[in-house]
């Protein structure tokens, strides 16, 4: 394996071949997921700073394992990402700063690091220092003699001023990524000292604040009432519902289970929040929402009342799949035919924290 600085977008695993090649896998044509796979390797991979679970050698591996094969080379490779990462969070908390969303978040961060390695058939020593280190994010900080929550950011979503900085609630950037993958380790029978106590902070602050993308410094003391927004899987209230439903699971609290199916139905029949999804795309349209509502039916007491928001959900998928103009499978044409297709035998949901 040849390492590069600057590898070729084909290597994302959200828009490149990477992701392209999930379908190919998905759907046992392997001859075309090789293909993809040469093209995704063909300029070096990438393990330097930009490496995460969507793009690099994490990427890589998350695909070859959905095909069930394993490359040591980037698997170590992996490795020394993940120590890396895990390095530059503990001086960050050494030094006092706060933390930047890159560094705990689903797509750049941690928590996607960590949901990869919950994909290794033998649990990884790595892994428990990843969720040690999700698990600290639970201790508030103070800054300026004002306490904040542990994963407080000192920049606004978009990397921009913001005075006070914000916590950002989605699953993509924000704190319900944390709380899915320490969840989900829970289902994976891996625990680290502290674990359910993080996910029960964590669950509490998206009580208050899951409403909104994200909460400013002013609204700490004084959470706004949550305006309509997009219900999509990387912000907005049905992917924080079903990390909600997976933390009712792993603390076994069914009525915060119970909570999160009742917001996931309450959502998902709200002509007002579908009004707000304008195209088919796993990120933040019909096939995420597809997506994120099966596997809250799987794991619900009472899938039944989901039956005719999946079916609903599925018409409106298929109507406009063909709309999206990208080809890849965050926010194109290969995510929403995975959702459609409404098989997961590689378990590529995985990579949304969904499964």
């Amino acid at each position: 394996m040849t390492a590069t600085a600057s590898p070729p977008r084909t290597q994302e695993l959200s828009e490149g071949a990477l992701g392209i090649a999930l379908l190919h896998i998905e759907r046992d044509d392997l001859a075309a997921a090789r293909h993809s796979l040469a093209q995704a390797v063909a300029g070096g991979v990438s393990a330097g700073g930009n490496a995460s679970l969507f793009h690099g050698a994490p990427a890589l591996e998350f695909v070859l394992g959905r095909a069930g094969r394993t490359d040591p080379a980037v698997r170590d490779a992996v490795d020394r990402v993940v120590a890396a990462r895990l390095a530059a969070a503990r001086r960050r908390q050494a030094a006092g700063a706060l933390s930047h969303s890159a560094e705990f978040d689903l797509i750049r961060g941690l928590t996607g690091l960590g949901a990869l390695l919950l994909t290794r058939g033998a649990p990884s020593p790595l892994l428990g220092e990843v969720l040690a280190y999700l698990v600290s994010l639970d201790r508030p900080v103070r800054v300026d003699g004002r306490q904040l929550p542990g994963w407080w950011s000192p920049v606004g979503p978009a990397h921009q001023e913001a005075p006070g900085g914000h916590s950002d609630n989605g699953v993509a950037h924000g704190i319900a990524g944390p709380l899915a993958v320490l969840s989900l380790a829970v289902r994976h029978d891996v625990q680290v000292p502290g674990q359910p106590d993080a996910i029960d902070v964590f669950a509490r602050w998206l009580d208050t604040h899951g409403g909104c993308y994200w909460t400013t410094h002013d609204q700490l003391s004084f959470p706004p009432e949550p305006a309509p927004a997009r219900p999509s899987w990387c912000y907005g209230r049905l992917g924080i519902a079903r990390t909600q439903q997976l933390a009712g699971i792993a603390l076994r609290d069914p009525a915060r289970r119970r909570a999160a199916e009742d917001i996931a139905v309450r959502i998902l029949t709200d002509p007002t929040l579908l009004g707000l999804i304008t195209d088919a795309s796993l990120c933040h349209g019909w096939a995420g929402l597809l997506t994120v509502a099966r596997a809250m039916a799987d794991d619900s007491n009472t899938p039944d009342r989901f039956a005719p928001l999946i079916e609903y959900l599925t018409l409106r998928l298929a109507a406009d799949l063909d709309q999206l103009p990208k080809p890849g499978f965050l926010e194109g044409r290969t995510g929403a035919r995975l959702a459609l297709d409404g098989t997961n035998k590689t378990d590529w949901t995985s990579a949304l924290l969904i499964t």
